[in-house]
């Protein structure tokens, strides 16, 4: 008799406590799947499987039969997506979610990219300042500052870390000055992003020592790209990650304030299903944007 097939129907047996149940599953009739039992239990020389009236249960020796054969039949199973996916063109949907700074500056320059390479993926990003359940809402991969997640079901990989930065327009420093220390800070009016951690309490650390200041913004907003053309437009001084204000700080359009004390950092993760195997189109996607992070070395100028 067929081996593996044999042991195909056990697992079977074994998992649905019913041998006409595992005949169907594996496309056997009720007697041949009872001989392939059979077959089994006398080649291997000890009994799996107890029957009584109304029940059917393992014997210790069939739960630790069932045990080893699940696992070289689940690696099996892998095995075979592992050579399908490398073999085959990746196609279908992927769904990103991430803040809209984020998709904006870069999951949105990536895409030409990375659709040209793999034309048969269609992606769908989802630009949302709140997180969304990746499983309940079918999301293949979300960029998240949470570095754990409560569900065992999702996977977490670190990114990059950035620094939150102070900084305001010349126009706006020309007029008003700025704080030379961050008590001074009440004075001045504040572009807050009202989605942070205890957003109207900036915790500033510098050489060992600790200051918390109490801040009343001008502007609060759930969004960086509102707070950012805010600032650009001289109503105040911004408090962001650094990543979403990089270009307009090198370019000179925003000017760092305070940038010799640190606020707390943030942590960039890729979120994910937990799967024994990844899908082909969600590796891809993954590998596409850490190079991207890797090759511009965007932490360590986040950091500087």
């Amino acid at each position: 008799m067929d081996q593996f097939k044999e042991v195909q129907l056990f697992v079977e047996v074994a998992e649905t406590g019913s041998i006409s149940r595992a005949a169907e599953a594996v496309e056997l009739s009720i007697s041949a799947a009872s001989r392939y039992l059979i077959s089994l239990e006398s080649r291997l020389g000890v009994q799996l499987v107890r029957r009584t009236t109304r029940n059917l249960f393992l014997t210790e020796a069939g739960a630790e039969f069932h045990r080893r054969c699940k696992s070289i039949l689940a690696d099996l199973g892998e095995a075979e997506l592992v050579v399908k996916d490398a073999t085959a063109r990746p196609s279908g949907l992927l769904r990103v979610t991430a803040s809209l700074s984020f998709c904006m500056l870069h999951i949105a320059p990536m895409l030409p990219e990375f659709t040209a390479r793999y034309p048969d993926i269609t992606v769908d990003v989802v630009a949302a300042n709140r997180y969304y359940d990746i499983i309940e809402n079918g999301i293949d991969v979300a960029i998240r500052t949470k570095v754990l997640e409560a569900d065992s079901n999702i996977t977490v990989r670190r990114l990059a870390a950035t620094r939150r930065v102070l900084a305001a327009a010349p126009s706006y420093i020309a007029a008003n000055g700025f704080p030379r220390f961050p008590a001074e800070l009440g004075k001045y009016k504040v572009l807050n992003y009202g989605l942070a951690d205890n957003p109207r309490e900036l915790s500033f650390q510098r050489d060992g020592e600790c200051v918390c200041v109490k801040v009343k913004p001008l502007l609060e907003s759930n969004d960086g790209q509102i707070l950012r053309v805010a600032a650009l437009e001289g109503m105040g001084i911004l408090v962001q990650p650094k990543y979403i204000v990089y270009d307009d700080i090198k370019t000179g359009r925003l000017v760092p304030i305070l940038d010799d004390w640190d606020l707390p950092r943030l942590t960039m993760n890729i979120a994910f299903q937990t799967r024994s195997h990844m899908p082909v189109k969600v590796r891809l996607f993954i590998e596409a944007l850490v190079e991207r992070f890797k090759k511009n070395q965007y932490e360590r100028l986040w950091t500087e």
